[in-house]
């Protein structure tokens, strides 16, 4: 098994482990997932019909309104939200919604995460330091 460790920026503090998910595409907390199921359900996104609960979502950075930040809270209090984020680029509405979710984030590595971390890999994710282990599946 392949293990590399990635060194980012820590946004949000804590720790978090499971399966990656990965996207090349920005997400909007509102309008583009279901906050009850975890499930994208933006027409023609990249992980449309894909459940991002429990999972490390990797993905470039957010858009939508800042309504999204409360989503994201909600999400984390119904438990369909996902056990950490990793962006490319930080971005207010997407951290602001990690800190009221109390879900791990990081940000700004020296390589793209969304080209290094593959769908289906184990990562491990440290919002403290800001390192994010990857075991290749």
């Amino acid at each position: 098994m392949n293990t590399f460790t990635i060194c980012g920026q820590k946004i949000v503090e804590g720790t978090a482990n499971g399966e990656a998910l990965v996207s090349n595409e920005p997400i909007s907390f509102i309008g583009g997932l279901d906050p009850l199921t975890g499930i994208v359900t933006e027409p023609g996104h990249q992980l449309e019909g894909q459940c991002v609960a429990g999972k490390i979502l990797v993905y470039p950075t957010g858009k939508g309104s800042t309504g999204g930040s409360y989503r994201i809270y909600e999400m984390a209090y119904r438990k369909t939200s996902p056990a950490a984020i990793i962006l490319a680029d930080r971005e207010s509405v997407v951290v602001l919604g990690c800190i009221m979710g109390n879900i791990p984030a990081v940000d700004h590595f020296e390589q793209d995460p969304c080209q290094v971390i593959h769908n289906g890999d184990y990562v491990y994710v440290d919002g403290t330091t800001g390192l994010v282990r990857v075991e290749r599946k």
